[in-house]
């Protein structure tokens, strides 16, 4: 993630110590000291079926899923790993019939829990029993603005449901945010989606970049120039909402080549919170640090993968091998998968990008930008590691450096 509010403005954001390793909890030495944040699918089932499902979930029942006994060994050993933070997904969550048995029982185990919704079965008192858990912040899933989102879920009405939602969190006190994937049919309305995000003071928003996976494989990308409108788009409303005094936590995910972006545009701009902005990035790390390191995924059957999106890696299954031991290499048949994606972000930058084909061989950004989200590299690449991220909107001037002196 690439948190445009902390960069751009420098003001403290909730999750400064996981990203930046800085805040009010101890940063973390080196990358490798990071646990996973883990993303784990309790079931396909749901009661949409959007146009650019990961999981291409739909209303039926999907043989195979743990068992309640098997969730709660899960659950004991997330906890004794001390993962960062569990996100509960789908699928839609809220219809799996032990999920506020689960959400109680992660929050007794001290794991610091979040949310992935649709939002369509949030009702005041769904809002009150998340609240009363504890649970950490819940992401509400939309596409767009009215008959816009209802076309991409495939429901009439799942916009106003959606809303609701957010309204029923809002009133018992939840906090909650707005989740969005970007797309060639939705970026145009960007604006009409931050207008709505003021409109009803939603003060935690995540624009994802597309993964083309599942039903979403067949959604494309944005283009170089629908990237950088809206990312200048998203700039432009962090710095109107830090100028009227509001400390709204805009995030973009899936792209680590937004933070080159963002340098570029502090550097042309002679920004003041350019070199702390490079020293957080570059800490992080992008692609380096993310997807089979500090990002893990949980399915509905058990497998575990490097994250939500890079499913055709199967590393273990917790039916059979506890996540901790999968996740440390422990479990022979994960051990090398894992050292192979590691080895992104154990080698030196220099020996890294040796190895890399395609823009990324020679770009200037890759010490912080890890060369991209690796699941997309991997997937539009047959499966190579060391391929360069096709979503890349940076120019080649930008890449190389040389509009510096041209």
């Amino acid at each position: 993630m690439t948190n445009l509010t902390k960069l751009w403005t420098g003001t403290a954001q909730p999750a400064d110590n996981l990203r930046y390793g800085t805040g009010h909890k101890p940063p973390h030495s080196h990358a490798a000291a990071r646990k996973p944040i883990t993303v784990w699918n309790i079931t396909r089932t749901c009661n949409l079926r959007c146009v650019h499902c990961y999981s291409d979930s739909a209303a039926s029942s999907y043989p195979g899923e743990l068992t309640w006994e098997q969730m709660q060994t899960v659950i004991d050993d997330l906890s004794q790993y001390q993962v960062p933070s569990l996100l509960l997904s789908g699928g839609e969550p809220l219809v799996h019939p032990r999920f506020f048995d689960l959400v109680d029982l992660a929050t007794a185990k001290g794991l610091k829990l979040t949310i992935s919704t649709n939002g369509t079965l949030i009702t005041p008192e769904k809002a009150a029993r998340l609240k009363a858990a504890q649970v950490a912040y819940v992401g509400i899933s939309l596409d767009g603005i009215g008959k816009i989102h209802d076309e991409f879920r495939r429901k009439e009405g799942a916009f106003d449901a959606a809303v609701r939602g957010f309204h029923a969190c809002h009133e018992a006190g939840q906090k909650t945010g707005l989740r969005l994937t970007l797309t060639r049919h939705n970026v145009e309305n960007i604006d009409r989606i931050l207008d709505f995000i003021e409109q009803e003071q939603i003060q935690r928003v995540c624009f994802y970049h597309l993964v083309p996976s599942g039903r979403g494989s067949a959604l494309q990308v944005l283009t170089p120039q629908e990237s950088r409108h809206a990312l200048d788009t998203l700039i432009a409303r962090v710095e109107s909402w830090h100028a009227q005094g509001i400390n709204r936590e805009l995030l973009t995910v899936a792209q680590p080549a937004d933070g080159a972006y963002l340098l570029l545009r502090m550097e042309r701009e002679n920004h003041p919170n350019l070199e702390e902005a490079r020293r957080l990035l570059t800490w992080n790390g992008g692609g380096a640090n993310s997807s089979g390191r500090g990002i893990a995924n949980i399915d509905t059957q058990g497998n575990v993968h490097p994250d939500q999106f890079w499913q055709d890696i199967v590393l273990g299954n917790v039916k059979q091998t506890p996540f901790s031991q999968i996740w440390d290499g422990q479990y022979q048949a994960s051990a090398a998968t894992l050292a192979d994606i590691r080895s992104i972000g154990r080698l030196s930058t220099e020996e890294r990008q040796s190895r890399m084909t395609g823009p990324c061989a020679s770009c200037r950004w890759f010490s912080l930008c890890g060369g991209g989200f690796r699941t997309r590299a991997a997937a539009n690449n047959h499966g190579t590691l060391w391929a360069s991220d096709p979503a890349c909107y940076l120019t080649e001037a930008e890449r190389t450096g040389l509009e510096l002196v041209s």
